[in-house]
Parts: structure tokens; sequence; C-alpha cells
């Protein structure tokens, strides 16, 4: 008894009672099918059909998006099964008991039977074929329809918008607990769209239940009164066919609500707010339209013949209507216009927020007061055009599209200095003089100029800022003349240049692959996220471009990584790989289109005692006795120095096993030197050492 009662009060807990709310409908609904009903509970049973369908109809009027109401389908379902059970209930009584009088099935009945129609049951049969129509051929069927092809694009859209939610995730810019949800929103989205799809085919055989329901009680009620109860035809007629008038309205008029419930679900768009609210904020928006709308009213009102007073009174509503929101959208432009003097007194008491956190710009610009006209929009300034221009150039050189330069001004820097941020961190300053001119010396210059000396911010060359008139004299005498806003153009795109690899974030990687991907999408899609994270081919981008290495053909990059990720997922390595995919890009863009390469080698011995001091000292310069590499820096230096020289690119050649090692080790000995494996080199390139590091001691 005690293990009884323990599992009544479990089932008697809110939770499974609301379990069993559902099953219980179902099993009542189908109930009706078989049970007679006694008209009292049939009138209760037909209002609270009536009261469903307006409650339906309401629900879907103060929804924002579909999917907060996503059990319509279900629902669709029930109210179908609801009517048609009323209708088998109601037909079982309408020939049993018909005739006994007009009120046998019940008062609801006899009500829509008598007073909607007026007893005339010619009108009622014209009404409920009327409503049918409406219901079947205009409601039903447009948004079966609607419910068709949303379910169609919605289906369509999946990958696309599964790909967009992973792009996301990779890139950083939603959590794993948003793109779960997003994911499963998109797939509800679908589900409800294929429901409603098939949900609409309710509606419509209900329809066609309904008129052939009407035709069977008026047939079999006309033979039951005639034969079995001894009616004339015509009292039989009039009484059964009154009653199943009365019938197919109680039962028509809820489903044609429930069909505008469907209709306002699948039409809705996400526009987050409900029906009344986007009808008044779109349809009333404009007073102007009202006003047409009440002057064409106006015209066909004093047209002789027509109805005068119905016209004109309509004009003076939509007149009226104008008028009144003319003015509120007027007195709401001037309170916005005052409003924001006021708050201003209250804003140190506020509190702080996340609006209050700035988010640090990934390139800036700062300059001192004299130099805002070079950047002032209104002041047509020069250098914004320089800026445009650079990161077009960056693009088309570089292989991406960089952050946009910030541009503010610093009261806190000199008159005429600037600064240059990556990042919120400076990496370049120098001073420009609107009005004067930089004239860099190139080396080959043939006697001073008066003026400020200085260097060339950007290479460091020696400089002299000089007045404008001496132009033409500095081009005489060898030296290369920029204007102001050529100075610091050139400065900041040598350091977006040296900076590049800093400048490709996980955004803008993400962004280069989507471009990408609108010419070869399946090569994009096997890469990332299948094959590598998106992290590591930004990483592999940022190893090309630390060392110059354009990106342009990024699908060449991509089907080497492609190509190579199945076997190793080190940066490095496919760094190294995709390095000799891009040889030819590579020599070209060092050497020109020469076919003889004039090169630094280093000596044999040396190159294996490298090798050997990698193999003992793990993958970095560690492992190199300091003498050794003492000898290596200054040596590499000097070679690159007379290389440069000569007119030549300072390139060191060396085994693949150690470029990369030497790569970063050299690179604080002379910048300017690039280093390339033997295995990055064309075969149809000829190679000639013209200085070999490491010989001098050997």
């Amino acid at each position: 008894m005690a293990t009884q009662t323990l599992d009544w009060r479990t089932l008697a807990r809110p939770d499974n009672l609301k379990a069993l709310a559902a099953p219980a409908l179902i099993i009542l609904i189908l109930a009706m099918l078989v049970l007679p009903l006694p008209p009292f509970l049939l009138d209760l049973l037909f209002t609270f059909n009536i009261a469903l369908s307006v409650m339906v109809m309401l629900v879907a009027l103060n929804i924002l998006r579909p999917l907060d109401f996503s059990i319509f389908p279900t629902v669709l379902l029930v109210t179908t099964l609801l009517r048609l059970s009323l209708n088998v209930a109601s037909t079982r009584i309408v020939l049993l008991e018909g005739h006994t009088g007009p009120d046998a099935a019940g008062k609801v009945i006899e009500a829509f039977g008598h007073f909607l129609v007026g007893g005339n049951y010619a009108v009622g049969i014209i009404v409920f074929v009327i409503l049918t129509i409406i219901n079947f051929v205009v409601i039903t069927k447009g948004a079966g329809r609607i419910a068709e092809v949303s379910a169609r694009f919605t289906l369509d859209a999946m990958p696309g918008k599964q790909m967009a939610i992973d792009a996301d995730l990779n890139a950083g810019l939603v959590g794993e607990d948003e793109a779960r949800n997003r994911r499963r929103e998109i797939s509800q989205e679908a589900d409800f769209y294929g429901s409603m799809d098939g949900a609409s085919k309710f509606v419509r055989g209900d329809a066609i239940a309904a008129i052939l329901i009407l035709l069977i009680n008026m047939i079999g009620g006309l033979l039951i009164g005639m034969i079995q109860h001894d009616m004339a035809a015509g009292d039989a007629a009039r009484v059964y066919t009154l009653l199943t008038i009365g019938d197919g309205l109680v039962a028509q008029i809820p489903a044609l609500i429930i069909s505008v419930a469907a209709g306002l679900v699948v039409s809705r768009v996400n526009d987050e707010k409900d029906v009344a609210t986007s009808f008044s904020g779109q349809m009333l928006a404009n007073p102007m339209v009202l006003a047409l709308v009440a002057g064409i009213l106006v015209v066909l009102g004093i047209i002789p013949g027509m109805p005068h007073f119905v016209f004109l009174f309509l004009a003076g509503g939509f007149g009226a209507l104008a008028w009144w929101i003319a003015t509120r959208q007027r007195l709401r432009t001037e309170a916005a216009a005052v409003r924001p003097a006021a708050p201003a007194a209250v804003a140190e008491t506020a509190e702080a927020s996340w609006a209050d956190v700035a988010p640090v710009d990934v390139l800036g610009l700062e300059v001192g007061y004299r130099l805002i006209p070079l950047v002032d929009r209104g002041q047509d300034g020069e250098l914004l055009k320089r800026i445009r221009g650079l990161r077009k150039k960056f693009a088309q050189e570089v292989g991406f599209l960089c952050a946009p330069v910030h541009i503010r001004d610093n009261l806190e820097l000199k008159p005429n200095a600037y600064r240059i941020t990556l990042k919120g961190v400076e990496i370049g300053a120098g001073e420009a003089y609107p009005g004067m001119h930089l004239a860099i010396d190139p080396g080959r210059v043939s006697g001073p100029l008066p003026g400020t000396s200085t260097q060339d911010p950007a290479f460091g060359l020696p400089a002299v800022w000089i007045e404008a008139g001496l132009r033409d004299q500095a081009h005489v005498m060898g030296y290369t003349v920029v204007d102001a806003g050529t100075v610091i153009a050139t400065h900041l795109n040598h350091l977006i240049q040296s900076h590049a690899a800093d400048l490709l974030g996980r955004q803008e990687t993400q962004a280069l692959l989507d471009h990408l991907a609108k010419d070869a999408p399946k090569l994009i899609e096997d890469l990332v996220p299948k094959t590598l994270p998106l992290a590591t081919v930004q990483r592999v981008l940022q190893n090309l471009l630390e060392e110059g290495v354009s990106i342009r053909d990024m699908r060449t990059v991509i089907e080497a990584l492609a190509t190579h990720a199945a076997r190793t997922q080190d940066a490095g390595e496919l760094t190294a790989q995709t390095r000799i995919a891009l040889g030819r890009a590579i020599v070209q863009q060092t050497f020109g289109n020469g076919g003889e390469l004039q090169v630094i080698a280093l000596d044999p011995g040396l190159e294996r005692l490298i090798g050997q001091a990698l193999q003992g000292g793990g993958a970095d310069a560690s492992g190199i006795e300091p003498g050794l590499a003492d000898t290596l820096l200054r040596e590499t230096a000097e070679a690159a120095r007379q290389q440069e020289k000569l007119g030549l690119p300072a390139v060191l050649l060396v085994g693949a096993n150690l470029r990369w090692l030497l790569s970063r080790f050299l690179r604080r000995a002379w910048p300017n030197l690039k280093v390339l494996s033997n295995s990055e080199i064309p075969e149809t390139k000829t190679i000639r050492v013209t200085a070999v590091v490491g010989n001098k001691n050997r």
C-alpha cells in the first residue's frame, strides 16, 4: 500500500500532471468520435473550440518571431482533430434527434442556423460555401505556399548559416554556448517551416471534409426525416438543412480563424516586433501617405453620383490622422534636439558600464595640432587620400586588407610631431613641417643645403627640411625631395609593410579565407576547420609575412597546406612546405626576372657545424657556440653589405634544414637579409655564389 500511495503522489506532481494533459486531451477528442454527447456538452465544446481558435490567433498576432510559436503545427493538428470530432458528434445528434426541433443539437448550432443566416437555409448554404472557398482557396492555399517556399529556402540556406557560425566560432567572435544555441535555432527553424508545410494540409483537408459533411448531413437528414419520421419533404429539408448549416458554420468559422493565424505565423518576418507594432510603425509612419489618401477620397467624394458623406467622412478621418502623426513626429524631433543638453550635469555620477571600455585601434596615427590640416576632411587633407591609396596598394602587393588607420589629434605631442601606433603601442614617430620639403640624401649629393638637419623617419637616411623655394635646387644637387604629407605617408607605409604579420589577425585571416571561398569554396571547406584550425593557418601566413613573402597567391598557399596538413600540424614545417610551393614567386619577388641568381653561401664546413649544433642544442640558436655565432653574424653582415654596394639583393642560400633558424638568427645582424633554401630555387634558375661566409677562418 505504501508503494501504491507513493506512486499516486508522484503521479500527482504538477510536472507529471502537465505531461499527462496532452495525452488525455487527445484521448478525449478521439472519444468524441465514438461516444454520443448530450446537447449541453456539445454547446460547451463548440464554445470552447471558438475560444481556442481566437486564442491561437491572438497568440499569432503577438509573437515576435515565428519560432516563438514553434508548437503551432501541433496546435493546428489538435484543433483540426477537435473540429472534426465535434462535426462527427453533432452529425450523430442531428441525424438522430433532428426531427424533434431546431434545438435538437444544442443552442449553439440553433443560433448559428437561425440568427446568423436569418433562418434561410439557401442563404446559409451560400454563406457556408463562401466561407469554405475563402478558407480553402485563399488563406489556406496562400499560407501553405508560403510555408513550402520558406521550408525550401530555409533548408537550402542551412549549410551557409552553419558555415557562418563555424567561421564566427573560429574567429573568436562567439563562444561555444552561443554557437550551439545558434545551430539549434537554425535546426528548429528548418523543422518549424517543414512542419508548417505539412500541417497546412490539415486545414486543407478539413475544408474538404466540411463540404462533404454538409452534403452528407443534408441528404442523409432529408432521407431520414422522410422515411423514418414521416416528415414532409419541405419540412425535412428545412429542419435538417438549417441544422446542417448551423453545424457547418459553427465549425467553419473557427477553422477560418485558425487558417488566418497560420497565415500570420508563416508570413512573419523576424523584425523583433509584434504585428500591431510593425503595422503601426510601417503603415502609419509617413503622414504624407495618409494625407494623399485623404486627398484622393475628397476627389472621389465630390464626383456627382458618389455617396458624398461616406467619402468625405473618411477623408476627414484620414486627414486628421495624418495631422496628428505629423504633429507627434515634429514634437518628438524638437524634444530630441533639446534633450542632450540636460544630462551633462549627471554625467559625473553615472555608473560605469562596458561602454566606457574603449577598444584599442589596430592602426593609429596621432598628429600635433599643426599637422591637423593634412588630415582634416573639411580642408581636403591630402594625407587622407594618400592613406587610402596606401591601404589599397598594401592589399594588392601583400595580399590582404589591413585594418583602417584611425587618425586623431593629440595635444600632448609637439605641434609638428606625429606618432604611429600598432594596437596602442608606438611603433614609429617623427616630425613634419607643412609648407616645407624634406630633402633626403641618397648618398650621391653634390653639396649641403640650408635648413634643419634631420633623418628620414622611414629609412634613417640623412635629410634636411628646406623651404619650398629650394626644391628645384635640391633636385639639381641630387636630393630626393618630398613634401610633409609624403614623409608621413612613406613612414606609415614602411611600418605597415614591416609589421604585416602583426596586422594579420584572426579576423583578417577569416576574411581572407571567405574572400577566397567565393572562387574556390571546396578548397577552403576541406581545409578549415576540417583539417587545420584557423589559428594554424594564421600562424603560417604570419611566418610568411615576417620574412617579407607576399601572400597574394593564396590558392597555392591553401593547396600546399591541404597537401601536407595530413602529415603534420606544425606551423613551422607547414611554412617550409608552403615556401617551397611559392618558390617561383619568392625568387621573382627577390631577384626579379633575371635568369642568374647571385647569392651568398655558407662554407660547407660551417654549415655542417651549424647542423650538428642544431641536432645537439634544439631548434634554436642556443646550441651554437658563442664564438661561432659571433663570427657568423659579423661575416654575414659584411657579405650582405658588399652585396648591396654592388646593387644586388642580400640573399643567403642554405640547406632546407637550416633556413628557418638562420633566417630568425641573422635578422638581427642585417634586417634586409633574405635567407632562401636550395629547395625553394626553381630548376630553371642559375645560381652564382658571390661571397662565402665562414671561409676566412679555415
